[in-house]
């Protein structure tokens, strides 16, 4: 009778998993055949450079904003559901436009404030592996998982060609994501009383005007940073026509993205405490923009901008519920930080194999260092 029970139950989890899977298929069959594709074509144009520069920077343009949005416009995005997705989209959109046009004249064709010039990154691609075209598939496969990974450490990583560069830029990265945490802590726990009693009852019109401005100024901060991520494919110096060729597939993807309301990895925003006020949201957007605006001026060393808005949000989250100005304990708090944090790391771990697959510096450097 044992035996036969043990035999019923692993048919049952067996049926259970089967139905599991065929649930997953049905809902994700559209785009596990996308990512199917995607990889088809970097297999087919990696070995012409030409080519593959341009597929590899589309690819990358998507998945670098769609998985990087809980950062900039995620809190916009929160905030805004009830305004039509097309106005959100053209004043994002057009803000990318004036700042990668800005970058693009005043550092005579460079769209990323100088900061592929850093040491290590100022080489144009002449040729690519299968894996530095390929690195924005995973990029796409682990923002469909929800996880918030560092779109610098996967795909500039990919491309250093020191790495002593890369472990400056995941220094910079760590130093930002302990900074943003103090400071998250410090301002969350001597005022989050009085945000709780100034947020209560009807939104001033102000507060919206507020946000909007403060949104802008965030999304354009972040673009001076991150702009790299993507752009590390192209020349360093665009002509007219690349330039055109690098700013309208962004501009039409970002209205991809408002459309469908942000991509999947938007729930770590959408969970956290109050982020759909648009008063706190504004607050949390200005103090995030500020960081980032100090570390664009301290360094043209790229940064993972991830690990910042990582520590910002985890710092405010505990501090809240350390002041009670939410329903969470700290234990609660810590826990949703442990996690968004350790899905950063798991993305870390993924893009450091990337690199060294593909990346003799990188490899030679980490088995150095090991052996």
């Amino acid at each position: 009778m044992t035996v036969y029970n043990q035999k019923i139950g692993a048919t049952s989890e067996t049926s259970s998993v089967s139905e599991k899977l065929n649930v997953v298929w049905k809902r994700e069959r559209t785009f596990i055949g996308l990512i199917g594709c995607f990889f088809i074509l970097a297999a087919s144009t990696y070995q012409l450079p030409e080519i593959a520069r341009w597929v590899g920077f589309l690819m990358a343009g998507y998945a670098a904003i769609a998985n990087d949005s809980i950062q900039t416009i995620g809190t916009f995005i929160a905030s805004n559901k009830n305004k039509p997705w097309w106005a959100l989209w053209l004043f994002i959109g057009g803000i990318f436009l004036l700042t990668m046009g800005y970058s693009w004249t005043t550092y005579s064709g460079d769209v990323t404030f100088e900061r592929l010039a850093a040491k290590g990154f100022e080489q144009t691609p002449m040729k690519f592996s299968f894996l530095q075209v390929a690195a924005p598939i995973f990029l796409l496969i682990l923002t469909r998982l929800k996880m918030p990974v560092s779109t610098t450490f996967l795909l500039l990583t990919s491309f250093s060609v020191s790495a002593k560069s890369v472990g400056k830029v995941m220094m910079k990265s760590f130093t930002g994501y302990f900074l943003a945490f103090g400071i998250a802590i410090a301002v969350w726990l001597i005022l989050s009383p009085y945000f709780k009693k100034w947020f209560k009852g009807e939104v001033h019109p102000l507060w919206n005007v507020c946000q909007w401005c403060t949104s802008g100024v965030l999304w354009s901060v972040w673009l001076m940073q991150d702009a790299a991520n993507i752009a590390v494919y192209l020349p360093r110096q665009l002509s007219l026509v690349e330039f055109l060729g690098f700013a309208i597939p962004v501009f039409l993807g970002l209205g991809v993205l408002f459309k469908m309301g942000g991509e999947r990895v938007q729930e770590i925003v959408d969970e956290k405490s109050d982020v759909v006020d648009v008063r706190a949201a504004t607050i949390i957007d200005l103090i995030y923009a500020i960081i980032l605006f100090y570390f664009k001026l301290h360094s043209k060393i790229p940064m993972s901008t991830t690990w910042v808005f990582l520590g910002l949000i985890g710092g405010r989250e505990i501090a809240m519920s350390m002041r009670r100005s939410n329903d969470r304990s700290i234990a609660t708090a810590a826990k949703m930080m442990g996690k968004d944090t350790g899905l950063a790391l798991i993305g870390l771990l993924v893009s450091l194999a990337i690199a060294m697959a593909c990346n003799d510096a990188m490899y030679d450097a980490v088995m150095g260092s090991i052996f």
